[in-house]
């Protein structure tokens, strides 16, 4: 028999569990919410707004610079770059990785779990130990090899040096460059552009070729080129030409190593915050509102590439060779 009391609690019960299941239906909804609404306020941020603008400090450092001593000091993705294993086990080789894009890349390289060996100058020393340091944190060997790349017993010496200490290869960065403004060319003296087309194109001829009996299907090869390429400015003919070279190399060489499963690729880098601008990249003049006329009215920072070379490399990018990949701020043509 049914007692009045036992309706009245029957009814509470009722009315409590459709209480419970509504808000256990509403939690999901909630949680995706506030994910959302976290992912929004830790990740969106404005591009025209996240580095400096100009007008920037005239400095001037002699040639080849130092990061960590120009005015602001460029962000490489010490701080910011978080790896996610997509490159575990590779072993990498990028020339210039003391500083601007080949820093910003052995950074990267090293948090998706690559070893990473750089070349870089005597000069850059300084630099070069910061990023060996990172690289070691990130807990991946680091190999320094210091040398000038104009000479090209050292190019070799350089691509057998770094296969026997990072035990193999299949990622090369060809990114080292010389780059000297000059307003004239009859301003170019011929020890000048015998040492821009040495180390911009020689170089990444000799080094692609010695590192091509170590590189088996699945490897990848890395140019850094660049909006000059494209469209050169007046006071960098030589530069120019060079970067213009390279582009050229990264597509016969991706037509030529294709059927091999050997992906050739290319980034062409806009307005750039690295030594280059302050070691005789650049005019004074240009220094001081570096980047401001692009879209972005800033330069970009080699931080900002560093996840391209990451996906030219990473496996999962297997279909993509001969292409040229460019970060201009808005501006260039890649």
């Amino acid at each position: 028999m049914t007692t009045k009391s036992t309706v009245e609690i029957t009814r509470r019960l009722l009315v409590a569990g459709t209480a419970l299941g509504a808000a256990a239906a509403l939690l999901p909804r909630i949680a995706f919410a506030a994910a959302s609404t976290k992912k929004d306020t830790t990740h969106m941020q404005d591009p025209t707004t996240k580095y400096p603008k100009p007008p920037f400090k005239r400095q001037e450092q002699p040639w080849p610079g130092l990061a960590s001593k120009m005015d602001p000091v460029p962000d490489h993705g010490e701080e910011s770059y978080k790896g996610s294993g997509r490159l575990e086990g590779r072993k990498a080789l990028i020339t210039g990785g003391d500083s601007g894009m080949g820093r910003a890349a052995a950074i990267a390289y090293a948090r998706e779990g690559a070893d990473v060996a750089i070349n870089y100058l005597p000069a850059e020393e300084e630099d070069a130990r910061q990023v060996v340091a990172l690289i070691e944190k990130a807990g991946r060997k680091a190999v320094a090899i210091p040398g000038d790349l104009r000479d090209a017993a050292f190019c070799q010496q350089l691509v057998d040096q770094a296969v026997r200490e990072l035990g193999g290869l299949d990622i090369l960065v060809n990114n080292a460059a010389r780059q000297q403004q000059r307003a004239s060319l009859e301003d170019i003296s011929f020890e000048d552009f015998d040492a821009t087309m040495k180390t911009n194109i020689y170089a990444t001829f000799l080094l692609t070729k010695a590192a091509l009996k170590h590189l088996k299907p699945g490897s990848a090869i890395i140019q850094t080129t660049s909006e000059q390429a494209y469209d050169p400015s007046e006071n960098l003919v030589d530069y120019a030409m060079t970067k213009a070279a390279v582009m050229n190399f990264t597509k016969s060489m991706a037509k030529q190593l294709g059927p091999k499963g050997i992906r050739v690729n290319g980034v062409a880098p806009g307005p750039i915050w690295t030594p280059l601008q302050v070691s005789g990249g650049a005019t004074m003049e240009k220094l001081e509102k570096f980047g401001g006329d692009t879209p972005m009215g800033r330069p970009g920072q080699p931080a900002e590439l560093g996840s391209i070379y990451v996906q030219l490399a990473a496996a999962d990018a297997s279909y993509a060779t001969g292409q040229v990949y460019g970060a201009a701020g808005g501006g260039g043509q890649p």
